[in-house]
């Protein structure tokens, strides 16, 4: 089992930190003049953005490729862990509020890396015929 984790060490790291940050309460930070209005759904997205990423470097790196539906499957899980977070701040951690406007920041993060890595898929597949 740990021998087929070994691929996704960077993947759970990078999903540690993203349940640590997301998690945290950060106080007054929040209301710093250095951060601007969309500041949090940015992060949001880059997050999940490199969760994905992350993720289908994992699967490249053990199988040497992937396919379409195990890039639709990591962002379906992607998409699932922005919304177990959203659930997490909503009830356990409750100096924090889970909304929809972060999912949504979360799933469009999701949509960018699984649209790009399709994008890369395809041409590498295009280049080798």
């Amino acid at each position: 089992m740990l021998q087929k984790l070994k691929y996704q060490r960077f993947t759970i790291l990078w999903s540690a930190f993203i349940l640590v940050m997301c998690n945290i309460s950060l106080g007054k930070v929040g209301e710093s003049h250095l951060f601007f209005a969309g500041f949090d759904k940015l992060v949001h997205c880059g997050f999940f953005f490199l969760f994905v990423v992350l993720a289908a470097n994992g699967v490249i790196s053990r199988y040497k490729r992937i396919s379409t539906a195990a890039i639709f499957l990591l962002g379906f899980l992607g998409v699932l862990f922005g919304a177990l977070i959203e659930v997490l701040q909503l009830y356990v951690f409750t100096w924090r509020d889970g909304n929809w406007p972060d999912l949504f920041a979360d799933a469009v993060g999701v949509g960018m890396a699984t649209f790009s890595i399709l994008v890369l898929n395809s041409a590498f597949k295009y280049a080798k015929a």
